[in-house]
């Protein structure tokens, strides 16, 4: 045996081709990463004074070898001395491989490993594994599954650790949904290890299989764990190779199929090899770095589990698992298929799917897949037909691949039942011994495995798993409908897969709920009755669906819908998986509003062939990501036949979807917000929104491109005499204005409501905007908030206002960036035009002066103005006054918002003299944020005593004290007081404020109090009532 050697007879030998200034540079560096780390202190003296074989020797005392060389290959590297780094890791990481060094204290110290050991093991997890590595469900032969793997190890830093800074993380995860190929990713790594070594030099892997260790209920110590695949004679020297060994890979696979409650892997650690425990707590402590500090782990989970692992390990490598790419699945299907013409044929049928080839990114589908539409292919059937739902392709794959045996009803009624328990259990598989409480024996299942719908897990004797996630869910699905009630009593029943608090807790509930409503369509009925002789039961469809009402029109079901629990999106997915039109008008009778986010194709689809069965709906609210459409430049340039025809197929179900425009006449309402579309997809809507059957009323068009689309939605409703409101907001098209002054001008006109925000409209066209209002004899309503209009457009608009037939009631010009100097035209036309009631000029820098000459219209008896708005106008007292002083006349004012101004204490007090004023009619006024003082309180709580007429008071984001708000609350207590609603900022926390506001209820039941709780993001407190 070789004598162990330490890194201080090793590191001089690189230190030595340092100069002096190098080798401070290497101490300074050195001493900074201790720090950063805290894993080491070295003091300055000591560092400083510690010439090279010194250094070494201190270093060598630090701590563990492996991490002074990660860390020695660190410096070296920041250095720039990459050929000092390189040759630290060949030479120290060659001599730790050679020479393990042991913890301190450890049992086995002196011991040095045998090679026949690690040999023999080899051997051993050779013969154990050497089946599973021939093929694998999904990824193939073993040259397809290294081309898979390939693109992972690079990301791995055992793999490569040339290509990486060490020190390197001891934990790795691979991450990724069910079935994506990470088992077999790190079963090929195991492989690898045993033929012919990894990156890093482990002389051991074990492979844990997590599934397995939940399902083992008696205790067992760590060295059990490790060698109970191993001959009694070679355990020992097994642990004893372990135990000094200086690389060591652990494979845990499956770590989110551990069923243990929640915190059970951080409670009771156990750093003792022979101590008995829970294989949970081992794990727990493997993790944790009580057991096998030193060693290697490659974690596989699905991303549920992540939050618990994190808590468990400091700083791991996730590395995102996610399947077949784009490319790859077209290399798969021609190398599957091997004829081309049928490979592409088989890939568009899938793709125009798109939950089918989002589900076929995971190797496992995508044989399954392949498998099923080849065997279509050979029989002369349209696979297209297949692809229609994934429950028909699912269908279709059971009935072609199991032979037409009526003795297999049985056990795939068995079958179900286990699927349906490990949905709910949330585990994959089930050991043999489950098969005998169902009168099943192991060869039962053998037509099963040989036709992949199941396969027997890595390792474990005995004990199998369904082929993917999803099969699983569809079986499990299909035991609701196979009537074996007598065996499903410890499993919820099917109304429980849609109950939204159990399917947060288990997410494979919702495909299983999709799945079910796919087997309710009568086509898949009949072929799986046909193929395995068994009974499907329909009166599952009655615990769905509302109940109908019987002949004397009462209501047959007295509990809703199990459907009325879920978001509409996910109902509509259910019913689009049935396929059937008679379910699907049945459930969704009852729509009348539906709000609709479209991520993918998958939702496009399905939204769409919902869509036309909702006689009911009048509301429709959409929002399409990107993604959905191809740029029309893309569509173009894109040479993909494949491609072209995604997006072909996006823009028919398109058409499906927008021809509810035009075939309800009882959709009223459109909205389009937060969308990202196409040229040619804005056509389609515009077709379908011209359509003279379209009843719209009410459009809304928010933050949407192209920005066109504005324009051409604007020309699509133009002379529809039902449109009353339009919205249109975040437009930067320069076609927009012209298009919307088209409308306006429309002698059918007969638009009521017009909002224009935030849009980008060249200057000149706010002028043809104007001269079109002039015109139109309908708009009542205008609100051009957000705008970037010049004092010279405003003006325009006034004068828009003066024309005698001018029908306009509410004008708001809030954050137009207006001043003071179209005030003057703003005067004559509120003089002029009488109809006009509301007016909001929130956030311009009117200033006193505006709002001075503003004030002098409203003095005339001609001007109606009932409601003004001057929101953040920079108002002082000074203006404060000049509005109090018309609350003293008998004006037709009764809404005031003064919110956000610096009144002062003249203002307030000018404020309440006007309040007491018989002829002051105010009902509502707003004061949020004026910076009211405490002593301000006693006028204004005289003034509300003496009111008779204001009804709403805001003093939000007012801090009025405790002494203010007791003199208010004294004034509101006077049953003469009409105060039905007041706003205050309250610390509800203090007894003396809560004591004060219980008492100020008693005495005035009417009035409501409420706790300035606003978000700034939010609208102004008045703008409801502006616009009500």
């Amino acid at each position: 045996m070789a004598s162990s050697r330490s890194l201080s007879s090793d590191l001089p030998v690189l230190l030595e081709q340092l100069d002096e200034q190098e080798l401070a540079t290497f101490k300074t560096i050195l001493s900074n990463l201790g720090k950063q780390q805290e894993l080491w202190r070295i003091s300055q003296e000591e560092m400083a004074n510690a010439n090279r074989q010194r250094l070494a020797e201190l270093m060598d005392r630090l701590g563990q070898r492996h991490q002074m060389e990660m860390v020695t290959m660190q410096v070296f590297k920041q250095m720039n001395r990459v050929d000092l780094s390189e040759q630290a890791k060949d030479r120290l990481g060659a001599i730790t491989w050679r020479f393990p060094i042991l913890p301190p204290g450890d049992e086995y110290k002196g011991y040095l490993q045998e090679p026949a050991t690690e040999a023999q093991y080899k051997h051993l997890m050779k013969k154990k594994f050497s089946q599973l590595w021939q093929s694998s469900p999904g990824l193939g032969n073993r040259e397809s599954i290294n081309a898979f793997s390939r693109k992972y190890e690079r990301l791995i830093p055992f793999c490569h650790p040339r290509a990486f800074e060490a020190p390197f993380p001891q934990t790795v995860v691979l991450q990724g949904p069910a079935g994506v190929g990470k088992s077999a990713l790190a079963l090929k790594l195991l492989r690898d290890w045993l033929d012919r070594g990894l990156g890093l030099p482990f002389q051991f892997a074990f492979y844990l299989s997590c599934p397995e260790l939940s399902r083992l209920r008696a205790s067992c110590s760590f060295s059990e764990l490790l060698t109970r695949d191993c001959p009694a004679q070679l355990q020992e020297q097994l642990l004893r190779g372990v135990a000094e060994a200086r690389h060591v890979l652990l494979l845990l696979d499956g770590l989110d199929q551990l069923c243990v409650p929640p915190g059970t892997l951080v409670s009771d650690l156990c750093g003792d090899w022979r101590r008995p425990k829970m294989p949970a707590v081992l794990l727990g402590s493997l993790l944790k770095r009580k057991l096998l500090p030193r060693a290697t782990l490659l974690v596989t989970t699905r991303p549920r589990a992540l939050r618990e692992l994190r808590i468990l390990v400091e700083q791991p490598l996730l590395v995102h698992v996610e399947g077949f790419s784009e490319a790859e699945l077209r290399d798969y299907f021609l190398k599957h298929f091997q004829d081309e013409a049928w490979a592409l044929r088989a890939l568009r049928a899938m793709q125009a799917n798109a939950t089918l080839t989002r589900l076929a990114a995971a190797p496992a589908v995508c044989w399954l897949v392949c498998t099923c539409l080849h065997g279509e292919l050979q029989r002369g059937e349209d696979p297209a037909t297949a692809c229609v739902t994934t429950t028909a392709l699912f269908v279709r794959f059971l009935c072609s691949r199991l032979p037409r045996d009526p003795a297999l009803c049985a056990p795939l009624r068995a079958l179900a039942l286990l699927a349906a328990r490990g949905v709910w259990e949330q585990v994959p598989g089930f050991p043999a011994s489950d098969l005998d409480t169902l009168g099943l024996k192991e060869p039962d299942l053998h037509p099963f495995l040989d036709a992949g719908v199941l396969r027997e897990n890595p390792g474990q004797a005995h004990s199998f798993s369904f082929v993917h996630l999803s099969m699983q869910q569809c079986l499990g699905a299909l035991s609701c409908l196979l009537e074996a009630e007598e065996g499903r009593r410890d499993i919820r029943g099917a109304p429980d897969l849609f109950i939204d608090k159990l399917r947060a807790e288990n997410p494979g509930l919702a495909q299983t709920g999709r799945f079910l409503f796919g087997l309710l369509n009568p086509k898949s009925a009949q072929e799986l009755e046909a193929a395995f002789s068994c009974h499907l039961s329909t009166g599952i469809r009655q615990k769905l669906l509302p109940g109908r009402p019987d002949s004397k029109g009462k209501d047959a079901a007295t509990g809703r819908s199990v459907l009325a629990t879920l978001e509409p999106s996910e109902v509509l997915c259910c019913l689009h998986e049935s396929q059937d039109t008679t379910l699907v008008t049945e459930a969704v009778a009852a729509f009348q509003e539906l709000n609709l986010h479209l991520k993918d194709h998958s939702d496009l689809a399905q939204f769409a062939f919902c869509l036309q069965h909702c006689r009911g709906l009048q509301v429709l609210s959409l929002q399409v990501d990107k993604g959905v459409f191809l740029e029309e430049a893309a569509t173009k340039e894109s040479k993909d036949e494949t491609r072209s025809q995604r997006e072909g197929d996006a823009l028919l179900h398109w058409t499906e979807l927008c021809s509810v425009l035009s075939s309800n006449r009882d959709l009223s309402s459109l909205y389009i917000s937060q969308s990202v579309l196409s040229a040619a997809s804005v056509r389609i809507l515009c077709e379908q929104a011209s359509a003279a059957s379209c009843q719209l009323e009410k459009l809304v068009l928010r933050n949407t491109s192209p920005a066109d689309a504005y324009g051409a939605l604007c020309l699509a409703v133009s002379g529809h005499q039902t449109l009353t409101h339009l919205i249109l907001q975040g437009g930067d098209g320069p076609d927009m204005i012209p298009a919307l002054c088209k409308v306006l001008k429309d002698p059918s006109c007969r638009l009521q409501y017009l909002r224009l925000v935030s849009c980008s409209v060249p200057a000149q066209q706010w002028g043809e905007l104007a001269l079109a209002l002039a015109t139109n004899l309908s708009l009542t309503c205008l609100n051009l908030m957000n705008n970037k209009l010049l004092d010279e457009d405003a003006k325009l608009f006034c004068k828009a206002l003066r024309h005698p037939q001018c029908p306009l009631r509410k004008l708001a010009l809030e954050n137009c960036h207006l001043t003071d100097t179209p005030c003057k035209e703003l005067r004559s036309a509120l003089v002029i035009n009488q109809r006009l009631t509301h007016l909001c000029l929130a956030e311009n820098e009117l200033g006193d002066s505006g709002v001075i000459i503003l004030c002098q219209a409203l003095s005339y008896p001609e001007c109606n103005l009932q409601m003004l708005v001057l929101w953040c106008c920079s108002l002082t007292s000074k203006g404060c006054v000049q509005v109090s002083a018309l609350l003293h006349l008998k004006s037709s004012l009764t809404h005031l918002d003064l919110g956000l101004n610096q009144l002062g204490i003249a203002g307030m007090r000018a404020l309440c003299q006007a309040l007491k004023q018989p002829q002051c009619n105010l009902k509502c006024l707003w004061l949020w944020g004026c910076a009211i003082p405490p002593f301000s309180c006693a006028d204004l709580a005289s003034a509300l005593v003496i009111n008779r007429s204001l009804t709403t008071l805001d003093l939000g984001q007012n801090a009025l004290g405790f002494s203010g708000l007791k003199i208010l609350c004294d004034a509101v207590r006077v049953p003469s007081c009409p105060l039905q609603s007041l706003r205050l900022k309250l610390d509800e926390t203090d007894i003396h404020v809560q004591k004060l506001l219980r008492e100020t209820r008693e005495g005035n039941p009417r009035l409501t109090i409420k706790n300035d709780s606003r978000d700034p993001r939010r609208p102004r407190p008045s703008a409801c009532d502006f616009m009500s």
